[in-house]
């Protein structure tokens, strides 16, 4: 079952620990790819110095504005994609980054895409199941672009940890620390 919009509109704390265990799915050249969410990061508002938002509205982040359920897929440190998923109220900019994956659906295809390497990392998991410029803004709610996120499996809150976001080295602090990264110890069996 497709993840609906009212899952996404929520506090963006919880939808980012309750992507934990979903499955992200990616139709690519007709074939289905998938892969349970193990990591995920949040970015909630203006005054959160670490989101893309913290200095208004640009036409790269104008997709964090948009209705929840919508992918923000931004380019970052000139070779790399990431995929976002926009989270509360229409207007108020907040997303969930989509940090890594257990390939479930077409591994080979995965791991070739990947030559063998893990899906570890936001930039590692879009270059697996294609995902770029294209998928930005795509409703995330409907099979249409052909990329959505399902229900998955239940991640018990013992197998979740807690840390701070990464990449933020220029941000000040609390932000820096700010304990909005969510990690599963789920090793898919």
């Amino acid at each position: 079952m497709i993840l609906p919009r009212s899952f996404y509109d929520r506090p963006t704390l919880v939808v980012a620990r309750e992507l934990l265990g979903a499955r992200l799915v990616r139709i690519l050249d007709g074939e289905r790819l998938s892969g349970i969410i193990l990591e995920t990061e949040a970015y909630v508002g203006f005054e959160d110095q670490g989101s893309h938002a913290h200095r208004g509205r640009t036409p790269r982040n104008a997709p964090m504005f948009g209705p929840p359920g919508y992918a923000y897929v931004y380019f970052t440190y000139g070779m790399h994609w990431c995929l976002n998923v926009v989270t509360e109220a229409e207007g108020f900019p907040a997303a969930v980054l989509i940090r890594a994956i257990l390939p479930q659906e077409g591994i080979e295809i995965i791991r070739a895409r990947r030559n063998g390497r893990d899906t570890l990392g936001p930039a590692r998991l879009t270059q697996a199941l294609g995902i770029g410029r294209a998928e930005n803004g795509v409703d995330l709610c409907s099979p249409a672009h052909g990329l959505w996120i399902e229900a998955g499996v239940a991640i018990p809150d013992a197998l979740v940890t807690t840390a701070p976001r990464v990449g933020l080295n220029r941000v000040a602090e609390p932000w820096k620390s700010i304990p909005w990264r969510f990690i599963a110890r789920w090793d898919g069996k």
